[in-house]
């Protein structure tokens, strides 16, 4: 348990589709009750609770909690792992879980329920949290994320669920469909992890520390959050849509394993190229590229340090 200093809280009020604002007054006046230090500060765009946790003056005992998704998360951890002068004490961050989709804080069980999950940060309890580096396209100076880059169909699901403002794991299944109409011809992309290469045709890729993304959909369903890898799953092209079909149908069970054309394993470094076509990619729904022909990621063992609870 950590002797907890101040409380900051980086709330976004336009996550769930703008949903968030209306509970800015409840998660305020439970940790006024709790007789904590605290300090609510809202974002005003994307990109700003980056601008905002860099300016922060904080202690190693302070926890930074991101009051939003995946999003608002992403850009909380960014910011942390790339502040000046920072710690060699890895940052103390929380999350309370007001976006659409919630992927990441589905892995360590951290609950929808705002009560619940305030509580869990002024409890204070923490474990080891690992971090992942991309570099490439967009990024060339890298971007850090906690839950996962989406390479290929999921990322151009991901577009499509973006443009929808239906509830985030109804939008994905309907960019599913989409795409799986669209049923486009998949990038030639060589990989290599630690000391293996594989070149194949490849519709998906999903390189993840946390187990979902999509809001139903298990890329990692083995996923450890601090276990030093991070873990791998492609999926060879399909001739046929009816077998990618039933392939993206395992997802939602996190069973893809046991289809043929899926391979699953794990690592702590990468190296993607597109020989053919390009790369569409995403890190925690941040858009890396639309035909991206490069990239690097890395595993950071125990780069954080994450406020949950002991279930």
């Amino acid at each position: 348990m950590a002797n907890i200093g101040k409380i900051w809280i980086i709330f976004n009020p336009t996550a769930g589709k703008g949903k968030a604002a209306k509970l800015l007054p409840k998660i305020e006046m439970i940790f006024v009750r709790s007789e904590r230090d605290f300090q609510i500060i809202l974002t005003k765009s994307a990109g700003h609770a980056i601008e905002i946790v860099r300016d922060l003056q904080i202690n190693d005992e302070d926890i930074i909690v991101a009051a939003g998704g995946d999003g608002t998360c992403n850009e909380v951890i960014h910011a942390l792992l790339t502040r000046k002068n920072s710690s060699s004490v890895p940052p103390l961050f929380g999350i309370i879980p007001i976006g659409r989709g919630n992927d990441f804080a589905f892995t360590p069980k951290i609950p929808q329920d705002i009560e619940k999950a305030c509580k869990i940060i002024l409890d204070g309890k923490f474990c080891s949290l690992d971090a992942g580096f991309v570099k490439g396209e967009f990024f060339p100076d890298g971007r850090y994320f906690i839950n996962g880059i989406g390479i290929g169909f999921d990322t151009k699901v991901g577009f499509e669920a973006a443009k929808m403002k239906i509830k985030s794991g109804f939008s994905y299944m309907i960019g599913a469909l989409i795409m799986l109409i669209r049923f486009e011809k998949s990038p030639v992309v060589q990989i290599k992890f630690d000391d293996n290469e594989v070149t194949l045709s490849a519709v998906l890729i999903s390189i993840v520390n946390g187990r979902r993304m999509g809001g139903s959909f298990y890329m990692g369903p083995n996923a450890v959050l601090d276990d030093g890898f991070l873990d791998l799953c492609y999926v060879h092209h399909q001739e046929k849509r009816g077998k990618l079909i039933n392939i993206f149908s395992h997802y939602t069970k996190g069973t893809q394993s046991e289809c043929e054309g899926v391979n699953m394993t794990r690592a702590k470094k990468f190296h993607l190229k597109a020989v053919e076509g390009g790369m569409a990619a995403h890190c925690d729904g941040e858009t890396i590229c639309y035909e991206g022909k490069e990239l690097e990621i890395n595993c950071l063992p125990g780069a954080l340090r994450l406020i949950r609870s002991d279930e």
